[in-house]
C-alpha cells in the first residue's frame, strides 16, 4: 500500500483546483477547472452551485483515475468565502444561483440596517463591517426574492451555507450540514465572543437560524464520502475545512500564532490577513475574524478584503483589447511609470479600508501623451496600491511594522506586479516557490488532524522582491492615488 496522501480541494471564484498532497507538503498531482461568473444585472454576481459541485466531483474523479494506486487518507476543502448557496433539504438541489462575494444586490438591506443604527452592534458581535460582501444580507434577500422560500425555510425544508457547507452536503450525500469556524466567522451571523451563531444578528438580518449549518473546528472529521459519490472509496473522511484565505495564512505561518506575520492572497480579489493572540477591534477599516479553530482552540486574526485585484487586470485587458493578461503585463513593462494615470478599480465598490460599496471605477490623470501602456501600468499599480492601503491599516491596528509580506494566489506569479508591490508598499515581498497556499494549508491541517507526520511546509525556494523605488517617486504615486480614491468615494456622497 502506498503512503497516505491528502486530496485537497481549493474551490475558488475563477478556478477550482484539486491537489494530491504528501504529508511533507509535496504536490504529487494537480488539476484545475475554470469557473464561470455571470453578472445578470449591474452590481450582481453569481455562479451555478451545480457547476461548482460538478467541477469538484469531476476533478476528484480525474485525480483518482490518474493515480489509482494512491491511498487517499482524507479529503480537505478550502473554499471561496462569503459566497452563499440555498438548497432543498430533500433533493439537494439549489433553488437559486450561488450569490458570490462580489455581489452587491444586498446593498439596500445593508443601508437600511445602517440607517436604523445597527452597524455598531453588528461590528461588535461579528467583527465585520456592514457591507454587501458578507452573506447575512444576501441570505435575507434570497428568502424574500424567491417565492415561497421564507415559508419553506420556516418549515425546515431548506438548507443554507457557504461553499464549504454545500460541498460537504453533496460529498456526504446530504447526511452532514456543517461548516467550520473560519467560514462561519465571515457570515456576519457568528459571534466572535461566544463562537456560535448569534440570535440577535440573525434577527437583524431576518435569517432563520434553522437554515444554518452546525459549526465545528477547522480540523474536525466532518463526515464520510457517501457510497457512489465523487469516485472516492466510501468512508473516505472529509477531515479539514477552512476558508481559502485562512488556509493560506495557515500555510505561510505553518500554523504559528504569533502576531505580525502577514500574508496577501492576490486572486480575483485580495485578502491580507495576520494572526493575533486575541481579538483586535480595528479602528482602521479592517475585520476581526477567526483564522482557524484547531485542537479546540480558536485562532484570531485581522483581515482586510479588497474586492477587485486580479480582476482589475482582466478588466483592463478586455478594455484595451489585448489577448490576455500576459499581454497587459508586457505592455506595462514598456513604460517606466504610469505618467500620472491612476486607475481606481472600484468595479464592485471599494473594500477595506475604505468600505464604500457605491464607489465606481475611475481612470484619471490622462493627457495628450497618455498611451495604452500607461493605463496598463496604472492597472498593476492599482493592485499594489490597494494592498499597500490595507497593509498600512494592519500595521496601524497592530502598532507594529510588518518586516515582510508573504504572497500567494494567481496574480502573485506576476514578477512585474510583485516588484511594483515591493516598491509602492516599501516592504520586502516573499513569494514561496509553491503558490498553492490555500490547498497546501488545509492539507497540512488535515495531516495534523490525522496524526500524519508533517515533515515540511512545502513552500519551495522563496523568491524575494526588494523595494527599489526612489522615495520621491513613491510619494508622488501615493499622493495621486489618495486623491483619486477620495474623488471616487466623494462622488457617492460618502465622503
Amino acid at each position: 500500500m502506498s503512503a497516505p496522501v491528502i486530496l485537497s480541494i481549493d474551490q475558488g471564484t475563477t478556478n477550482t483546483k484539486a491537489l494530491l498532497v504528501a504529508p511533507d507538503g509535496r504536490i504529487l498531482l494537480s488539476r484545475s477547472r475554470a469557473m464561470q461568473v455571470t453578472y445578470p444585472q449591474p452590481g450582481w454576481a453569481e455562479q451555478s452551485a451545480d457547476a461548482i459541485w460538478e467541477a469538484v466531483a469531476g476533478l476528484i474523479a480525474e485525480m483518482v483515475a490518474a493515480e489509482p494506486a494512491v491511498t487517499v487518507a482524507a479529503l480537505a476543502i478550502s473554499n471561496q468565502r462569503e459566497t452563499v448557496v440555498l438548497w432543498d433539504a430533500d433533493t439537494g438541489q439549489p433553488i437559486a444561483p450561488a450569490i458570490i462575494w462580489q455581489c452587491r444586490r444586498s446593498a439596500d438591506r445593508c443601508a437600511a440596517l445602517r440607517a436604523a443604527g445597527h452597524e455598531a452592534t453588528i461590528i461588535a458581535r461579528s467583527g465585520l463591517g456592514l457591507d454587501p460582501l458578507f452573506p447575512a444580507a444576501k441570505i435575507g434577500w434570497l428568502l424574500d426574492a424567491i417565492p415561497g422560500a421564507r415559508e419553506r425555510a420556516e418549515r425546515g425544508e431548506l438548507r443554507c451555507g457557504t461553499i464549504d457547507s454545500w460541498l460537504l452536503w453533496k460529498l456526504t450525500g446530504g447526511i452532514v450540514h456543517a461548516t467550520d469556524h473560519s467560514n462561519a466567522s465571515r457570515t456576519q451571523l457568528f459571534n466572535l465572543e461566544t463562537l456560535a451563531w448569534d440570535a440577535e444578528l440573525a434577527n437583524l438580518f431576518d435569517v432563520p437560524m434553522s437554515l444554518l449549518p452546525e459549526i465545528r473546528g477547522s480540523d474536525s472529521r466532518f463526515g464520510m464520502v457517501a457510497v457512489g459519490l465523487a469516485s472516492l472509496a466510501p468512508g473516505t473522511p472529509v477531515h479539514a475545512m477552512m476558508g481559502d484565505s485562512h488556509a493560506a495564512l495557515f500555510h505561510h505561518s505553518a500554523g504559528a500564532t504569533e502576531a505580525g506575520a502577514t500574508k496577501a492572497t492576490i486572486g480575483t480579489g485580495s485578502s491580507l490577513m495576520t494572526a493575533t493572540p486575541a481579538r483586535v477591534r480595528s479602528s482602521h477599516g479592517l475585520s476581526s475574524t477567526i483564522a482557524w479553530h484547531r485542537g479546540g482552540v480558536p485562532q484570531h486574526a485581522l483581515e482586510g478584503n479588497i474586492s477587485i485585484s486580479g480582476h482589475a487586470a482582466a478588466f483592463a485587458t478586455a478594455l484595451l483589447g489585448l489577448a490576455d493578461e500576459q499581454a497587459l503585463t508586457a505592455l506595462a513593462a514598456t513604460v517606466a511609470d504610469s505618467d500620472g494615470v491612476v486607475f481606481v478599480p472600484a468595479l464592485a465598490g471599494l473594500g477595506a479600508p475604505h468600505w464604500c460599496s457605491d464607489a465606481r471605477g475611475t481612470i484619471s490623470g490622462m493627457s495628450m501623451g497618455t498611451r495604452p501602456a500607461h493605463v496598463a501600468r496604472a492597472t498593476l499599480e492599482a493592485i499594489a496600491l490597494q494592498i499597500g492601503d490595507v497593509l498600512a491599516a494592519i500595521e496601524a491596528d497592530l502598532g507594529m511594522a510588518a518586516s515582510q509580506l508573504a504572497v500567494d494566489g494567481g496574480a502573485a506569479r506576476n514578477d512585474l506586479l510583485m516588484q511594483i508591490l515591493a516598491d509602492l508598499a516599501d516592504h520586502v515581498i516573499v513569494r514561496p516557490g509553491v503558490t498553492e497556499a490555500s490547498a497546501l494549508g488545509v492539507a497540512r491541517l488535515a495531516c495534523e488532524a490525522l496524526g500524519l507526520p508533517v515533515e515540511g511546509a512545502g513552500h519551495g525556494e522563496a523568491e524575494i522582491f526588494n523595494p527599489a523605488m526612489l522615495p520621491v517617486d513613491r510619494a508622488r504615486i501615493w499622493r495621486l492615488w489618495r486623491d483619486a480614491v477620495a474623488r471616487a468615494v466623494g462622488a457617492t456622497g460618502a465622503a
